[in-house]
């Protein structure tokens, strides 16, 4: 295990909770480099010797256990690319925490740009979390674009958990998944850009097998001059049940582009999305200063229940 600086514990704190050498299997990487790496007799961490990245292999019937994989910058001017595959055997129940934090003091841009795959076996379950977070004083930008492709088995659930509230100037998440007889997916995305900051979530789920459903809920802030973007579309290929469902506050000189899409190709399919955009009410407001706090605190305290 490499000695890791404050910073860069600091960073592990905020996208994973992390305050110790996490039990478990677990890869930390810091600055395009492998920090420590540990598997255990279930789950098995390889790295890719073709691209930058890793094989996670997750035996049938492992049930209670977790996979970390961090990533954290804090070098100004790295920009990687790193490739993540998730082989998740059937009957499983497993966590997966993943995220990236990026401090960058210096004047050049920081990217990370993560590719990850998940194959989740028959009646699977896996809950996946992934965190983004920035800070540093620098003027170069800190830039993450994730992409995940979920590729689901018959009655297998995949619950996954999207946050990014601070310090991220630029990104682009974009999100794929393909469900068969029986499947389910649900994503919570929390996300909030401020400054000039630039966000943009992109979601195309098939509903491929009967019975399979999905439900993707986004919930946003965009502050100052910030824009964020959130495309959700969900094709029905059989008897099926998508949702889709955006609710943003927009403060200042924000922007928010909402786009839905639902695509019917069963005549069983049912799609349902909303969409919801507005400025925090006045008599929220009031009520909290009513209590005692001032119009910017009562504004946190409603921005934070959201």
């Amino acid at each position: 295990m490499i000695k890791l600086d404050e910073i860069q514990k600091r960073l592990l704190r905020e996208i994973a909770d992390l305050h110790t050498v996490p039990e478990g299997a677990y890869n930390i990487r810091s600055n395009s480099q492998s920090a420590g790496r540990q598997s255990t007799a279930n789950i098995e961490i390889v790295p890719k010797t073709s691209v930058s990245g890793l094989d996670i292999r997750i035996k049938p019937g492992t049930k209670n256990e977790s996979v970390h994989i961090p990533v954290v910058l804090t070098q100004t001017g790295i920009k990687e690319l790193v490739y993540n595959d998730f082989y998740i055997g059937e009957d499983c129940d497993v966590t997966i925490v993943a995220g990236c934090g990026i401090d960058n003091c210096g004047t050049q841009d920081s990217e990370h740009d993560g590719i990850h795959r998940f194959y989740v076996g028959k009646n699977a379950r896996i809950k996946y979390v992934e965190k983004h977070y920035g800070s540093g004083d620098g003027s170069g930008k800190r830039i993450l674009n994730p992409g995940t492709e979920v590729y689901q088995e018959e009655n297998s659930t995949v619950e996954m958990e999207m946050v990014q509230i601070k310090g991220v100037d630029d990104t682009e998440r974009t999100t794929t998944a393909e469900l068969a007889e029986g499947a389910k997916l649900v994503v919570r995305e929390r996300l909030m850009t401020h400054g000039d900051q630039r966000a943009v979530s992109a979601y195309v789920i098939s509903l491929n097998g009967k019975n399979a459903s999905a439900d993707i809920v986004s919930r946003s802030v965009a502050r100052d001059d910030s824009f964020q973007k959130f495309e959700a579309k969900i094709v029905g290929n059989a008897e099926c049940h998508g949702h889709t469902e955006c609710d943003s506050i927009i403060m200042d000189n924000g922007r928010i582009l909402a786009v839905p899409a639902l695509e019917a190709n069963d005549v069983d399919a049912a799609l349902v999305h909303e969409a919801a955009i507005g400025k925090i009410a006045g008599d929220q407001l009031i009520k909290l200063m009513t209590l005692g706090l001032t119009e910017q605190e009562a504004e946190e305290q409603i921005i934070n229940g959201f």
